[in-house]
């Protein structure tokens, strides 16, 4: 088969040019994935050798999608695959491929090979304790705001040298000189305790290659072939690594769209996308402007929308597909009469035979999920709300600290998770004690108990090298003494057990690898999962999808609701912003990026009153529905939706929605 006559003229000029830097300007369900993936296989298909190919994403999901349709390409030729056998290109997220550099020539920088990554979390737990340390009130300084400060800094490519810098300069005030003196010491105890950061699995990379001419000269030889998707997604650290993996031969191809810049508020810079052709020289432009996903009124909706952006690479989606169902627009009452009437749609969408895992509700800030889940439970719509990470439930962080506390001793994060996990008696003293290497000063019960809690970690660390992954587990829910724990019968705990079960069901995945391997992948994947990577893992069930806008890139589903459309909700309204223009346009933005997860038909829905931190506000309809054609929208009437609410739910049909909304759920 060959795959390239299946490709449209532009995707196959991305497809058929080999050297060379390219700008793949994709708009929405443009199909990208399919062109670098063709790409790929073309470049072996012309005597490139597979492991001398890079492709990088953003989420193990995306990335799980690319591996997934090379080898399938592959495959499909029969004479490439016995050509080049089991070797293949080198596909992975930014963050994997931090972790392989690590793992490699994390040495130079003190990392032993075994690190294991601090999740948001456990960083923020010990950027508490060293503020405590230093006398400082967690109080009046926020944790999460210093965190937030060192890992803006390192997403910039800013050291903790060029921040200090920066502080004895006067810049930052005070706060700068806390940043500045909790970061020094957070860094060393990463490093006594073989730890790194979520950031770390970047900046750390890149400072490597920037320090080690050789090992940057090795990659440069090694992955020779360079693909970057979603490019418009990269902050400055990972724009670096772009360019210093691209090396000399600028054989780089990078992929993504302007329109869909969403994520400036976490260092991501549209400017890299708008700027690649001054970067590289010589660059060939390709426009993917057909829309293989959409109908047409929802393309010309988003197009009528992303055209007021000044901020862009111009061009205009287009679709074969039919005009398809107008875009249909409700102003509830209030947020309530506005969830009814969304998840009434929702019940009404089902029961003509669309399946619930076909439809999402997006909304702009997280709040606003609670009154639609209240819909969802009143009439009976099984829903799950993207953003509840699996990996970061109590319990399932307590499971695996246990592994990472057996295989580095050093990691004093997981020895205070599991030292009285469950409860031995343990208190903080003793902690202090132990963590300081005077277990000689503890009373004579006390050690006895530390000793078991010790010999547990040397059978669970023999484990890992000689037993299957799902086994070790298993293992540690009896022995450590967390299933017993469990035990009480109370609807929590048992929640909390039947998580743990599901963990050692995943794990199994892991059994057909050596031991240590299994771990090894174990570790990494868990730690670099996204919310997205929780709804793959999810996708057999079968219910709605209720998410932010941010949380739903990426994704596409055939019906669509993007509620909230308000002024100052949506598009969001930030106070004292200087860069409100810039603001303005990422709104919008993100309301194409909603716009365009839609495959057959569109909802768009608003409150005249909406409760804003429990005070009830008047509320003025979000301008981006003026900005599509009139032609395109079909008002639905309040009054007659709720006459047809009333007829379907029996139970609440006695009352009118809008009285509704007065009761307090």
């Amino acid at each position: 088969m060959n795959h390239i006559d299946q490709l449209n003229p532009e995707q196959r000029k991305a497809v058929e040019k080999i050297n060379g830097p390219i700008l793949i300007i994709a708009g929405a369900g443009a199909g990208k994935t399919k062109t670098v993936t063709t790409r790929i296989v073309n470049l072996i298909k012309n005597n490139i050798q597979p492991e001398s190919i890079l492709a990088i994403t953003f989420t193990n999901k995306a990335a799980k999608e690319m591996k997934e349709r090379v080898h399938q390409m592959i495959q499909d030729d029969t004479n490439l695959h016995e050509v080049i056998g089991n070797r293949h290109p080198f596909i992975s997220t930014f963050h994997s491929l931090g972790v392989y550099i690590l793992k490699n020539f994390g040495h130079t920088q003190g990392i032993n090979k075994n690190f294991t990554i601090l999740d948001r979390d456990d960083s923020r737990k010990k950027i508490k304790e060293i503020l405590v340390k230093k006398g400082h009130d967690p109080k009046k300084i926020e944790p999460s705001k210093v965190l937030n400060i060192i890992s803006k800094n390192k997403g910039n490519d800013i050291s903790l040298q060029e921040y200090t810098t920066k502080v004895l300069s006067g810049h930052d005030g005070f706060i700068g000189e806390t940043v500045q003196a909790v970061w020094s010491e957070y860094d060393k105890e990463l490093r006594k305790e073989k730890n790194v950061d979520f950031d770390d699995l970047l900046s750390l990379p890149v400072k490597i290659l920037k320090e080690h001419k050789e090992i940057k000269d090795k990659l440069n030889n090694l992955w020779q072939y360079i693909h970057v998707d979603e490019y418009q997604d990269t902050n400055p650290i990972q724009y670096e690594l772009c360019k210093i993996l691209a090396g000399e031969n600028k054989n780089i191809v990078v992929v993504g769209d302007a329109d869909q810049t969403i994520y400036s508020w976490r260092g991501a810079n549209i400017s890299h996308i708008l700027e690649f052709e001054n970067d590289f020289p010589g660059t060939e432009v390709v426009l993917l402007e057909e829309n293989y996903r959409s109908t047409g009124n929802i393309i010309e909706a988003a197009n009528n929308v992303i055209e007021k952006n000044i901020y862009r690479k111009k061009k205009n989606l287009f679709t074969q597909k039919e005009s398809g169902d107008k875009i249909e627009l409700y102003t509830g009452f209030d947020e309530v009469d506005e969830s009814r009437y969304v998840i009434g749609q929702v019940k009404r969408l089902i029961q003509d035979g669309a399946e619930p895992k076909d439809i999402a509700v997006l909304y702009r800030a997280n709040f606003q999920s609670r009154v639609l889940e209240e819909a969802c439970l009143l009439l009976n719509i099984p829903y799950q709300v993207l953003g509840i990470k699996f990996f970061e439930r109590k319990e399932i962080k307590d499971m695996i600290s246990y592994l990472k506390a057996a295989i580095n001793r050093d990691s004093i994060t997981d020895i205070k998770r599991t030292i009285n996990t469950p409860v031995r008696g343990i208190g903080p003293v003793s902690l202090i004690k132990i963590v300081e290497d005077r277990i000689q000063d503890l009373t004579p019960a006390t050690q006895v108990k530390v000793k078991d809690y010790f010999t547990l970690l040397n059978t669970i660390e023999n484990k890992t090298k000689t037993e299957k992954l799902s086994d070790t587990f298993k293992y540690i829910y009896k022995n450590s003494g967390i299933e017993k724990s469990l035990l009480t019968k109370s609807e929590d705990d048992l929640e909390k057990s039947e998580n743990i079960k599901e963990l050692i069901s995943l794990t199994t995945k892991y059994d057909g690898f050596e031991p240590e391997e299994a771990l090894s992948l174990f570790l990494e994947e868990t730690s670099l999962m996204s919310d997205q990577d929780e709804l793959d893992k999810k996708d057999v069930q079968n219910k709605v999808r209720l998410m932010t806008v941010h949380s739903s890139k990426g994704l596409e589903y055939d019906y669509i609701f993007i509620v909230g459309l308000e002024e100052s909700l949506f598009p969001y309204e930030r106070a004292n912003d200087i860069s409100a223009d810039r603001d303005d346009e990422e709104e919008r933005r993100l309301f194409y990026v909603a716009l365009t997860r839609a495959k057959k038909k569109l909802y768009l829905s608003n409150a005249v009153i909406r409760t804003i931190f429990g005070a009830r506000q008047i509320r003025t309809i979000s301008n981006f529905i003026k900005d599509i054609n009139e032609n395109l929208i079909e008002h639905t009437d309040n009054t007659s939706y709720n006459k047809n609410y009333s007829n379907n739910n029996k139970t609440e049909g006695k009352r009118d929605l809008l009285d509704l909304s007065e009761i307090d759920f």
